[in-house]
């Protein structure tokens, strides 16, 4: 088989696999996020007509747009990072202008989304407030282990899993995981269906401050790496503050930068500074 004809094969096969995702996200109805290609996650969403702050003007987050560009589907997240530095996952390159929530109007939402899965098994873990984005970590009240991330937007409250680790590293929960849309081991998805990890969280803590030093010189890995089904998640500190986040697979030790924040602004929780 020549180069040109496997390259034509790779091509058809991923428009198969993006028909198969939105296929099945229809035929599911509405999630709690909107669905899986829902809200703009293929590209540009000015979020919904009906916001309580309606449509309005938008303020940018750079250029690039939607879960499937700036590498989701391939990026490896070494070197500067996976997506285009200002980008606004899940909405795509623009934000909704219109007044900010606060994070205990965030909090509330979270509570909402929980209680929509139905699972008395999960709980908030924390909730930390971006320039960009709310992001909330859940996790299981049984094991203390990391269920799932998610974003909400700072304007419109649309919640949508977070991108990146979260759904391609996440064994369980993940939609690349065994449990997940795309099947294991398909698009890079992660390999160890059990979420097993062959990394210690030391051994994960280590591996970040590695990536900082490469790329980020002088940001130190928090002290504490939060444990999901196939990674780490850490925040990361500039000058002794919590300056962003980063995952770390725990088979390989890849380092995936959450670029997709903005400054860190407050938080809730039981890390709460």
């Amino acid at each position: 088989m020549n180069t040109s004809t496997r390259v034509l094969l790779g091509v058809g096969l991923i428009l198969v696999l993006v028909i198969a995702i939105a296929g099945a996200a229809l035929a599911q109805g509405p999630l709690p996020w909107g669905g899986y290609l829902g809200s703009g996650m293929m590209g540009n969403w000015n979020g919904p007509q009906d916001s309580p702050w309606g449509p309005g003007g938008s303020v940018s987050c750079g250029t690039g747009g939607g879960m499937m560009g700036g590498g989701m589907m391939g990026g490896q997240g070494w070197g500067p990072g996976v997506t285009a530095p200002n980008q606004c996952p899940m909405w795509g390159a623009t934000i909704p202008a219109g007044e900010p929530l606060t994070l205990d109007e965030a909090e509330a939402i979270a509570g909402q989304t929980l209680a929509s899965y139905g699972n008395p098994d999960l709980e908030i873990a924390e909730i930390m407030q971006f320039s960009r984005n709310f992001y909330v970590e859940i996790r299981e009240t049984s094991t203390g282990i990391g269920a799932m991330e998610l974003l909400i937007h700072p304007i419109t409250g649309a919640v949508h899993p977070e991108p990146g680790p979260n759904m391609m590293w996440n064994a369980k929960y993940g939609h690349m995981g065994q449990g997940g849309m795309m099947g294991r081991g398909m698009m890079g998805g992660f390999r160890l269906p059990s979420g097993d990890m062959t990394l210690s969280a030391n051994e994960a803590i280590a591996a970040a401050q590695a990536w900082l030093d490469a790329n980020l010189p002088g940001v130190m890995a928090g002290d504490e790496a939060e444990s999901f089904y196939g990674y780490y998640t850490l925040h990361t500190l500039a000058d002794g503050e919590i300056s962003g986040m980063l995952s770390v697979n725990g088979a390989t030790g890849q380092v995936w930068y959450h670029n997709w924040h903005g400054a860190f602004v407050d938080m809730t929780g039981e890390h709460e500074e």
